[in-house]
């Protein structure tokens, strides 16, 4: 019997507020000393009411338009009940059958495809998060537990989107384009390991020929695109074994184990009704006008649909390159500087999505903390383009960038690391190679083209990587015909 996947996914966003959802604390709270960022609003006291920040209104309805959503002109806040250390109030303010905003989708491209599946998107609301617990000591001896309400109150969109993923690497395509998307907008910085960026997913698999939707697990903390697609991978094996063995898949909510790349079971999966949602009876139901609706609209900045198609048009590169250049905004904001101050562009992505990329992943670092400005990058390249150093020699000098934050000219200079250019010296070199290798001489007579790549490597060697290739490889050449 043949099976499909069926994934769906569930995303908050961190917005990028000032201020608490309903109250005046700052949103400021990392670093901070624990249950020092609260007042009586968000640690839910007796008598404390909330009053919504009209901030989270505009970022939460910009973030729906985005996503090509229809605004509910009046929506409704409701009170989500269940009780967890971290949820002062036992219960969470968040919005239940009239969300913000509703049927939208987003459009992702799919690898080695030109074909585009069109990703629904069932709701979009806000809702307030809540604190955060750490656990100290051995689950084996004593143990206990620490509650830090510093993030409660913190404003959070909700993405849920319709079962319509195929596989993992769909959902994670999806994910690295809404980041992209939140990041362009402006109302979150999308950082997955920080928590600003948090993804759950619903996993199921069904038979093909009925169509019968199976039994869904809900998988939690996934804290990257990579963990994202891990995850879902092996659920998905895990559910196709048990039905291929005559077992039956538990709903149920089951934790991503990052160290054993396994998923765990938490608890059965709850559903709408066990969390008794009500009306929240201290706020009353949100009213959208179009106006605002339609200036919101209006306002919305260039998404990254819109930039991969002006960086084909203007800087005339591969759509393989732009996809990688416009995965988040501050990458397509470095290229974009580099590339008003160097012309060739497809030079500067190839250094962009080789080196300084696979340096940014080694050591873990944005690419807004990147030691190596666009300004340096186009230095180094200028240094090429003059010949004072080989692109070969153009790595270790990004290397050293890299590692020291200096710039190109300045370790150039500092290391005497540059091209001979003296022609009378190459030619000393380049003779003594042909003096030393006769053999090599014969070979390519006969027509065996390796030998003279042998022979420039021989230079290469003498030379410490100095001599510039091409230049070598026609002098040799020349040098040989004369003999």
């Amino acid at each position: 019997m043949k099976k499909e996947v069926v994934i769906g996914l569930e995303v908050h966003i961190q917005l990028m507020t000032n201020a608490k959802m309903f109250c005046h604390c700052s949103t400021d709270y990392i670093g901070k000393e624990p249950n020092t960022n609260t007042c009586p609003v968000c640690l839910g006291l007796p008598g404390s009411l909330p009053v919504l920040n009209k901030k989270v209104l505009e970022f939460a309805t910009r973030t729906a338009l985005a996503l090509n959503c229809k605004i509910n002109q009046i929506s409704k806040f409701h009170r989500k009940n269940y009780f967890y250390p971290d949820l002062p109030k036992a219960y969470q303010i968040s919005q239940y059958d009239l969300p913000l905003g509703v049927n939208g989708y987003m459009e992702i491209s799919l690898p080695e495809s030109e074909e585009k599946r069109k990703i629904g998107i069932t709701r979009v609301h806000i809702e307030e998060d809540a604190g955060k617990l750490i656990h100290e000591g051995d689950i084996n001896s004593s143990s206990y537990s620490l509650i830090d309400y510093n993030r409660c109150g913190i404003p959070l969109a909700e993405i849920v989107t319709e079962p319509d993923f195929c596989s993992p690497e769909e959902a994670r395509i999806f994910l690295v384009k809404l980041r992209s998307i939140v990041q362009h907008l402006g109302v979150c910085d999308g950082n997955m390991e920080e928590g600003s960026l948090r993804c759950d997913a619903n996993v199921s698999v069904r038979d093909a020929k009925s169509g019968a939707l199976g039994t869904k697990a809900e998988i939690k903390n996934m804290n990257s695109f990579k963990a994202v697609k891990k995850a879902l991978q092996f659920e998905v094996n895990r559910q196709k074994k048990l039905l291929n063995e005559g077992e039956k898949v538990i709903q149920e909510t089951r934790h991503w184990d990052e160290s054993e790349n396994i998923t765990i079971s938490m608890r059965s999966k709850e559903e709408a009704h066990d969390y008794r949602y009500f009306p929240e009876p201290d706020l009353l139901p949100l009213q959208v006008d179009l106006k605002m609706i339609e200036e919101i609209r209006k306002s919305l900045p260039e998404l990254p649909e819109a930039r991969k198609e002006r960086f084909i048009k203007d800087y005339q590169i591969p759509e393989y390159d732009v996809e990688i250049l416009t995965s988040s905004k501050a990458l397509g904001d470095y290229y974009e500087k580099a590339s008003s101050l160097y012309a060739n562009t497809k030079i500067l992505s190839n250094w962009i999505m080789g080196e300084l990329i696979r340096y940014l992943n080694e050591k873990k670092i944005e690419i807004e903390d990147s030691p190596i400005s666009p300004d340096n990058l186009v230095e180094m390249l200028k240094l090429i383009d003059k010949g004072v150093i080989s692109g070969k020699m153009a790595k270790g000098v990004f290397e050293k960038m890299f590692k020291t934050g200096k710039g190109a000219s300045q370790i150039v200079k500092e290391s005497g690391i540059t091209q001979i250019t003296d022609k009378g010296e190459l030619f000393e070199v380049i003779d003594k190679v042909i003096n030393e290798n006769p053999k090599s001489i014969d070979d390519f007579n006969e027509g065996k083209e390796k030998a003279l790549n042998y022979l420039v490597g021989q230079v290469m060697r003498y030379t410490k990587g100095r001599a510039k290739p091409d230049f070598v490889f026609e002098a040799i050449k020349q040098r040989i015909k004369k003999i």
